[in-house]
């Protein structure tokens, strides 16, 4: 004689949770767009490397000071035009730029009006008869 299945939980053949299940489908979700969130405002790039030139400029004996100065005020007619982010960025790029640019100026002046009047007094320095 042969025993029955041994079915300890008293589930029965169509209600055991673990016994395999016939496949379906998910059902469909349907996604309906209206408005929404408007996407994010980006940051210019221009203003972006406005600001690195800028700060690049220190080190780069106002090389790029220049570029930052340019950089700054493209992206500063960009931002007003496609209403971007990165304002703050641009104007920091341009004063900056100036600050760096005009440092440098006033050292190249200053450092060849010195060599000017070293060389300069030397040879107007000699002996007068």
């Amino acid at each position: 004689m042969a025993q029955p299945p041994y079915d300890p939980y008293g589930y029965g053949s169509s209600n055991d949770p673990y016994a395999p299940q016939p496949y379906s489908q998910p059902p469909v979700q349907h996604h309906y767009y209206s408005g929404g969130t408007p996407a994010g405002r980006g940051t210019n790039g221009m203003a972006t490397a406005s600001m690195v030139l800028g700060l690049v400029g220190f080190v780069s004996c106002g090389l790029t000071s220049v570029l930052a100065i340019i950089f700054g005020h493209v992206a500063q007619s960009q931002i007003k035009r496609t209403r971007e982010e990165g304002s703050g960025m641009a104007v920091a790029g341009l004063i900056l730029g100036y600050i760096v640019t005009a440092g440098w100026v006033i050292f190249w002046i200053f450092y060849v009006w010195l060599w000017a009047i070293m060389f300069g007094s030397a040879a107007t320095t000699g002996t007068t008869y």
